[in-house]
């Protein structure tokens, strides 16, 4: 399993308790689909609301495991994605979609597998006439995201972590869920809560 696996697989709730300087979304966008994870490197771009030509240029130039963050600029009243999009990104291997804007076709993207994350669902497109910007630098969501970034998002929401500390985070958070696993095996053993974490009453009390 590819560390990127893995980090999907520990999910973002994990790995943002388990990383003191990870870089947690407070409003992220959510998934088509409550099983849609994802994790891999970031590739930003910054589109005009409204046009989603920068997508295109980004699609044709992203690669396998790559993760699309996208700037929209919270629009929702327009769709620069949809399932064709998703079909040209599964077949350069792209691992994922993250925008804070609408996308459409949602129920084609869903059967096809393709991990989108979303703030809204609309039927209207966009214009394909403004270049964009690829690279740069992002704030979505409130969170700060550059490309090669470490992104992990999931149901439970987006954690972005930074390049150079991917695998010092990714230990930390396969010990936090090691000892997850131990807490769950002391319960299934007839322990509480209280006698686990030493949350019962006080001597004094």
């Amino acid at each position: 399993m590819t560390p990127y696996a893995r980090l999907a697989e520990l999910g973002a709730a994990t790995l943002g308790e388990a990383w003191p300087q990870a870089r947690i979304a407070t409003a992220p966008p959510r998934p088509l689909a409550p099983d849609m994870a994802l994790a891999g490197p970031a590739v930003t771009v910054r589109c005009q609301p409204g046009d989603n030509l920068a997508l295109h240029r980004v699609i044709a130039q992203a690669g396998p495991g790559d993760v699309l963050v996208v700037d929209y600029g919270g629009r929702t009243d327009s769709a620069p994605f949809g399932e064709i999009m998703a079909l040209a990104c599964q077949l350069r291997g792209i691992a994922g979609l993250i925008i804070d804007g609408a996308v459409r076709d949602s129920m084609a993207i869903i059967r096809a597998g393709f991990p989108v994350f979303a703030h809204g669902l609309t039927i209207f497109g966009s214009t394909k006439r403004h270049a964009g910007a690829i690279g740069a630098n992002l704030l979505l969501a409130g969170t700060e995201v550059a490309s090669g970034d470490l992104v992990v998002a999931d149901a439970d929401g987006m954690v972005v972590v930074a390049r150079d500390q991917i695998d010092k985070a990714l230990e930390a958070a396969q010990a936090r869920a090691a000892r997850e696993e131990h807490v769950m095996a002391r319960l299934r053993a007839g322990e509480s809560t209280l006698e686990i974490f030493g949350l019962g009453p006080k001597e004094d009390e």
